[in-house]
């Protein structure tokens, strides 16, 4: 079959070790094969070609984490991407956990098998194109915001760096619980988006009309100290990612004083994928989709990518 997956690992230059390509790669005979209708990208694909978390003796390993197709039943369905067990409540704290593309097959290719626990039905109101966005980011973000942040109602949100996959699903899910949203880009052509999806545009390290309820931070080292100051009296700062640093100074005297909480999050539960996929139908919530890519061009996708200039998700459609 078609897939984009990791040939090579290549710390430096990452898309050196991209190949798009026939691959039939070997996974557990009691899992179920969904066919592929779309799927996008995270920047977990460009850290697994840089080796992170994906060691070369596991090549080559197809990347992606994020995709809806159709079951072997012909139901329309979105792949849950965590691979752990149940037995804990919550799958992300089984300490054996992984992600497709890590230790298994992932799911940019025109097939993807997984346990059949991991498929989750899609609403007949999203594609397959917005479906393929939520796994990942927008899951992580849904758990930052109702699970692990607590958001209150009427509650409020800083989004540090508004412009990647997470940040914006943060903006335009906060807006639809209620919250006033808002988010932090150097860029003025970003901020003007932002606006545009509910939120306050700020700059980074300005200062805010108000303190919020819970911080959304997924840059690290160059805003974790701005997010600390933002926060109100027992504040939730809620970290999935160090994309500028993860070596950070930190104020404690602020932290006790105030009573603020500093929570780690990853990805999210397979009911929380559900209850994210309701939602969305419900409220007419949508992904916000930088650009859509046809499966064989996922190399300029991967390009696209690593740029930067990224507001929202890249999808490939697998149309046939």
């Amino acid at each position: 079959m078609l897939a984009a997956y990791a040939s090579a690992i290549d710390p430096d230059n990452p898309l050196a070790g991209l190949t798009v390509g026939e691959l039939e790669p070997a996974t557990p005979e009691d899992w179920v094969t969904v066919e592929v209708r779309a799927s996008s990208l995270n920047h977990h694909d460009l850290w697994s070609l840089r080796g992170v978390g994906l060691p070369a003796d596991r090549l080559p390993m197809v990347l992606g984490c994020d995709a809806a197709g159709v079951d072997p039943d012909g139901n329309e369905v979105v792949v849950h991407a965590v691979i752990g067990s149940r037995e804990y409540g919550d799958e992300t704290m089984d300490p054996r956990r992984t992600l497709l593309s890590e230790k298994y097959p992932g799911t940019l290719a025109e097939r993807v098998r997984v346990p059949r626990g991991n498929l989750v039905p899609k609403p007949a109101e999203l594609s397959f194109a917005e479906a393929a966005c939520l796994p990942t980011a927008w899951l992580t973000a849904y758990r930052m915001l109702r699970v692990r942040g607590r958001l209150p109602d009427g509650g409020s949100v800083l989004v540090q760096g508004g412009g990647g996959g997470v940040a914006t699903a943060a903006i335009v899910l906060g807006t639809a619980m209620g919250a006033r949203v808002y988010a932090t880009s150097r860029d003025p052509e970003k901020r003007e988006r932002i606006a545009t999806l509910g939120g306050t545009a700020v700059e980074p390290g300005a200062r805010l009309p108000e303190r919020v309820d819970v911080v959304i931070e997924t840059v690290g080292a160059p805003t974790i100290e701005h997010s600390l100051k933002c926060a109100n009296q027992g504040g939730r700062i809620v970290v999935s990612g160090a994309t500028a640093g993860h070596l950070a100074n930190i104020d404690l005297r602020r932290v006790f004083f105030l009573q603020l909480e500093i929570l780690g999050s990853t990805m999210g539960t397979r009911d929380e994928l559900a209850a994210l996929l309701a939602l969305c139908a419900a409220e007419g919530v949508r992904p916000i989709i930088d650009s859509v890519y046809p499966f064989s061009d996922a190399r300029r996708a991967f390009e696209h990518l690593e740029s930067g200039e990224v507001f929202g998700k890249l999808v490939l459609d697998h149309k046939r």
